[in-house]
């Protein structure tokens, strides 16, 4: 199934991804991150992985949190 899940992420070349394991957080027993630039294609990327066959076996889905990247000195600027 998470091959699956990887089959259906390469069709977005534009959208890096991790799974990292996570063993001992919680309930899940691994987390997915993405990058992109398009908030538009990655919802396109979660609506197709939404109907992949893994889906059928998901309890609960978690909060997807979503950020912009910027450098520390940045984010210093930016609080001022």
């Amino acid at each position: 199934m998470t091959g699956e899940h990887i089959k259906v992420g390469r069709t977005y070349p534009k959208i890096a991804q991790i799974l990292l394991y996570s063993t001992g957080l919680g309930d899940q027993e691994f987390i997915v991150g993405y990058e992109t630039e398009s908030l538009a294609e990655f919802q396109d990327l979660v609506t197709d992985l939404r109907s992949t066959e893994a889906r059928r076996h998901t309890l609960a889905d978690t909060p997807i949190f979503t950020c912009v990247h910027r450098s520390p000195e940045r984010i210093l600027e930016l609080i001022g």
